[in-house]
């Protein structure tokens, strides 16, 4: 045995608990919830709670950690401060903190590859049980043998950020003296904060008194209209982030402003949201919230607990003043509210009653400000700590704006999705940034003067609203009908673009199920009148009712209907409605699973919140039945199983690229499986390949997929999240047993060279997009494994734009890269070139032919193949922009005309022409594959 395991067995023999800290003792009967716990504990009883109030803390902790050590500090803590051990079960009506006895905190450590974010977030969105407890919660994730990640849950009824500071400081000193047999040098604790409630309330009679008196200064003060009602009942608090750097002079420059003039850098952040939204509003009387501690008193600046308030700041600016002049009056606004800071938010909007609602029933107070610190990591002596941001997606208020500090300073805004939409919002966080910046410059300039534009709009039906806040969607109509769901419409765009049915998915988390349309019809545009108006007579199927298909044949229908009783209590009627008939997503899911294991047709949870009643769900495994009936007739099909000698793993069959492999595959004779989501696994079994059903988001589903094949062709791909892209490409590396392993990246990847002749597998200029270091990190663990397992060939194939008769790939054509240039011909726009900026100068696009890019992927999944071992390109060939848009004109008969200009984006300066001499016998064009003809078969 070594000296260090001897003195490791030492350390474990002397370990013992901390001992009991020095307290004040507290008052041992049932002792009442303080003002700010009681508001949080009725928005849980109400089925508000959640995971709105949890607190993650995420530490990644490199070095030699000792767990035994960390559980015995989480118990010493709990011991320490008596909020970590306390429910709140009632007594009688009324709630009250019952302190239980210190017992050991469980410390669970499980093995986890990579940096398990999604299981982070899953573990710390758990819900806590406030009557039972406890409210903390702590997981240990071991990465490596020195590389772990800490993740403790609180409920905020414990805990506010007061207390973390506390909390981290004393979490360390207790480690260290549990890691090394000794006693903790720690100071007194703060007040037990029971009994800073009992003192709390011992004054309830001179806050209520107080309380008239704020609500009297609130009187006839009306809610931010920027933010739409929002029906009673549970909401989900879904919230959208949106950030806008700021420079370090902004920060400084702003602060410099408070100081000149006797304010806080918060009281100038403050003023400046005021200034914003008065603007974005239209209003000039608002009221705009922020956080108070209760921490003044020295005995309760170590107190762990819920020691915060919100204050009610209200101001009436003219837009005349200056903002040197709106400043004072804020920041008097906020000396006024902080002199009552004691006074509860709970009482003030008790004595306001139907006041402290508007009359649509949107909160007087919706929307708030701060000013933060990046958050830090737990740090534990001998370790080095990082802090790992866990973000539950969720707000707390309607509206927050947020100046966050640090070396990378950023303007911040928080919104609910269900009262405000992301385009308004992130034009908000736009305005609200330029603001910072302009009186951090220039303070003496009016107010309305300052940057900002009208944001209220009229009110829209609420569907129109949801898709038109959506990125994916560049233009959408609805439609009402007389007796059935509304008729909704989308024009989307970008790379990545949703389709009708993610379209509805997302809308059925906003919009009430009463308005949600029966499905979401993609066009190429919305079709409007001389007065803009949409002309419903030229959308499909707007002149159809809703019910036109009720009466056709409906499959297994009371097999449906059984399954439907199984788990809804009752055999509802052929058209009862899924939610009507008390399901949610839990039971659709259930509903899935139990129907598609008795028909062993694919079908989703997804799928039955789309069909929603019996006749409907059995039409469509019909549909599905009859699809692999085709099947069998033709090729037949094989279950996943065991694969057959020689089997090629494909990923992304359904997309563009993957649909003409697969063809390639099943043309060559190759046996082939291929890797789909459970809603599309019918679609490539068309072609008679072997199921394996998973997604690039579950890496269990992609190690299972990749076991035992002889060959992998990696073709999918997220486009935007690229963190679940590496992810996939590691699952799949580790499952990978051997042979060839082709993985489809991208010239991306190349970013912008130096030269403009680009040889294959040259170095990368910078700058390189997201999407294209994604593609070099998977390259790298690609060529990584290979080398350190032995288990290649691997090859990696760049590939430009794909052209192709696929839908997925006319989309592309349409809302990609060359997305500007097709709208542009397609509305009769000009198109814009960019200028030629030297002697014989080409800008344009490398391309290539789904089925070209298919033979060469088909010939480097070869063991034998031409490039293993080596980065390639596959290029068809190059297509000048001028070219390009001549063509594009001609084809949609546009009225477009081609303009070169200097002023032209920057992203169609791309003078690069990329050799590609490995794979060119396998790319030579066959008869059909030239750059016009398959633009025309695209066009359509």
């Amino acid at each position: 045995m070594t000296s260090d395991q001897n003195d490791l067995l030492r350390r474990a023999r002397n370990r013992r608990p901390a001992p009991a800290p020095e307290h004040p003792a507290a008052d041992s009967g049932p002792a009442p919830l303080s003002h700010a716990q009681q508001r949080m504990w009725l928005m849980d009883h109400l089925g508000q709670g959640g995971a709105l109030y949890n607190v993650p803390i995420a530490t990644r902790l490199r070095g030699p950690l000792d767990p035994e050590a960390l559980a015995t500090a989480l118990t010493g803590l709990t011991e320490r401060h008596a909020a970590l051990r306390t429910r709140y079960p009632r007594h009688g009506d009324q709630p009250h903190q019952h302190i239980d006895p210190v017992r050991p905190v469980p410390l669970p450590v499980l093995d986890a590859p990579g940096d398990c974010v999604e299981q982070l977030v899953t573990e710390a969105a758990c819900p806590f049980d406030l009557t039972d407890g406890p409210v903390l919660r702590a997981l240990l994730l071991r990465h490596a043998r020195e590389d772990h990640t800490l993740l403790l849950t609180i409920h905020h009824i414990a805990v506010d950020g007061g207390s973390l500071p506390v909390l981290a400081a004393d979490l360390a000193e207790l480690y260290t003296a549990a890691r090394d047999g000794g006693r903790p040098q720690l100071p007194p604790p703060g007040m037990p904060y029971a009994e800073y409630a009992r003192q709390e309330r011992a004054r309830d009679a001179e806050l209520t008194a107080a309380a008239d008196a704020r609500a009297a200064h609130l009187a006839g003060a009306r809610p931010l209209p920027l933010l739409r009602p929002v029906a009673p009942g549970t909401r989900d608090r879904s919230a959208a982030l949106h950030a806008v750097p700021l420079s370090t002079a902004t920060v400084e420059g702003l602060r410099a402003l408070g100081a000149r003039h006797g304010a806080t850098l918060f009281a100038v952040v403050l003023a400046a949201a005021f200034a914003t939204l008065r603007t974005a509003a239209g209003q000039d009387d608002l009221v705009l919230g922020c956080a108070s501690g209760q921490r003044a008193r020295p005995e309760l600046r170590r107190t762990v607990g819920l020691g915060v308030n919100t204050l009610a700041v209200r101001a009436e600016l003219a837009g005349e003043e200056p903002f040197t002049e709106a400043l004072a009056l804020v920041r008097g606004a906020l000396l006024e509210a902080q002199q009552h800071h004691q006074v509860p938010f709970d009482l003030v909007v008790e004595r306001l009653g139907a006041a402290a609602r508007g009359a649509d029933g949107t909160p007087l107070l919706s929307a708030s400000c701060d000013v933060v610190q990046p958050a830090t990591g737990l740090a534990l002596p001998g370790l080095d700590a990082e802090h790992v941001d866990v973000d539950l997606g969720l707000a707390k208020f309607d509206l927050t704006l947020v100046l966050e500090e640090g070396a990378e300073p950023r303007c911040l805004v928080q919104h609910d999705r269900a009262v405000l939409d992301r385009a308004t919002a992130a034009r908000l966080a736009e305005t609200f940034a330029a603001v910072l910046r302009t009186v951090a410059e220039d303070a003496e300039l009016p107010l309305a003067d300052l940057p900002g534009e009208l944001l209220v709009t009229a009110v829209r039906h609420p569907v129109l609203e949801a898709l038109s806040a959506d990125p994916g969607v560049a233009d959408a109509a609805v439609l009402e009908t007389p007796d059935g769901p509304p008729l909704a419409y989308a024009v989307v765009r970008g790379a990545a673009a949703p389709t009708g049915t993610d379209l509805r998915s997302r809308l059925r988390r906003s919009v009430p199920a009463a308005e949600l349309p029966s499905a979401v019809t993609l066009v190429d545009r919305i079709p409007r009148g001389a007065d803009g108006a949409v002309d419903r007579d030229r959308l499909p199927g707007a002149a159809l009712p809703a019910s036109a298909s009720a009466d056709r044949p409906t499959g297994p229908l009371d097999l449906v209907r059984a399954a439907f009783g199984e788990l809804l209590g009752s055999v509802p009627p052929a058209d009862g409605d899924f939610f009507a008939l008390g399901g949610h997503s839990l039971v659709a899911v259930q509903l899935a699973e139990r129907l598609r294991t008795r028909v062993g047709l694919p079908l989703t949870g997804l799928d039955v919140l789309e069909h929603r009643t019996p006749r409907a769900l059995a039409a469509l495994l019909a549909v599905r039945e009859q699809e692999r009936r085709d099947v069998l007739a033709r090729t037949g099909t094989r279950p996943s199983g065991e694969p057959r000698t020689g089997t090629v793993l494909l990923t992304g069959a359904t997309g563009g690229v993957g649909a003409a492999v697969l063809q390639e595959l099943m043309a060559q004779g190759r046996p082939v499986r291929v890797l789909v989501r459970p809603e599309s696994a019918h679609l490539p079994a068309l072609h008679g390949a072997e199921i394996a059903e998973g997604d690039l988001a579950d890496p269990d589903s992609l190690r299972r997929a990749v076991k035992g094949v002889d060959a992998v062709i990696h073709a999918a791909c997220t486009f935007t999240e690229h963190e679940v892209d590496t992810a996939a490409m590691r699952a799949l590396l580790d499952g990978w047993s051997g042979g060839p392993f082709v993985f489809v990246s991208s010239i991306d990847a190349y970013g912008r060279p130096a030269d403009t002749e680009v040889a294959e597998g040259g170095p990368s200029g910078v700058p390189v997009t997201a999407y294209g270091q994604a593609k070099l990190d998977c390259e790298r663990m690609l060529f990584e494994t290979a080398e350190a397992t032995g288990h290649g060939p691997a090859t990696v194939v760049r590939a430009p734009i794909v052209w192709g008769p696929h839908h997925r790939l006319r989309d592309q054509l349409r809302w990609g890269s060359t997305g500007e240039l097709y709208q542009a011909a397609l509305a009769g726009r000009p198109i814009v070139l960019p200028a030629p900026g030297g002697q014989g100068e080409w800008n344009g696009a490398a391309w290539v032919h789904s089925a070209a890019l298919a033979r060469a992927l088909a010939a480097c999944a070869q063991p034998d193949g031409p490039a293993a071992g080596r980065i390639v390109n596959a290029i068809t060939g190059h297509v000048s922009w001028a070219e390009f848009s001549t063509e594009l004109i001609r084809l949609l008969g546009s009225r477009s005309e081609v303009e070169q200009s200097p002023d032209a984006d920057a992203e169609l300066r791309r003078p690069w022409h990329y050799r590609a001499e490995t794979l060119a016998a396998a790319l030579r064009p066959e008869p059909g594959e030239d750059w016009r003809g398959v633009l025309a078969a695209m066009v359509g």
